[in-house]
C-alpha cells in the first residue's frame, strides 16, 4: 500500500510539471510562427477568443513585449454557449 501511494504522488507530480508555457493552437494570433506586431503599448494584455476543436471557444491572453511583438502568457477553454 505504502509503494501504491508513492507511485501515485510521483505521477502527480511528474504532470503537474509538464505544464509549462501555453501552446498556440490554430485560429491563435501567433499560430505557426506568425509575428504580430501589435499598435499598443508594451505590457498591454490583448485578449483574443475563437472556436477551437469539437465546438469549444478558446480564450486567450496575449502580453505585447517591448518590440511590438505578442506573447501569449493564458489560454483556457470552454463552451461555447457560455460565450455571449
Amino acid at each position: 500500500m505504502k509503494h501504491a501511494l508513492i507511485a501515485v504522488l510521483s505521477a502527480l507530480t511528474a504532470c503537474a510539471g509538464v505544464a509549462g508555457e501555453p501552446q498556440a493552437l490554430p485560429g491563435s494570433l501567433t499560430y505557426g510562427g506568425r509575428v504580430i506586431h501589435s499598435p499598443y503599448r508594451a505590457g498591454t494584455a490583448v485578449k483574443n477568443t475563437f472556436l477551437g476543436k469539437f465546438g469549444y471557444r478558446v480564450f486567450e491572453t496575449y502580453v505585447v513585449q517591448p518590440d511590438g511583438t505578442l506573447k501569449l502568457t493564458a489560454q483556457s477553454t470552454g463552451p461555447d454557449f457560455l460565450w455571449q
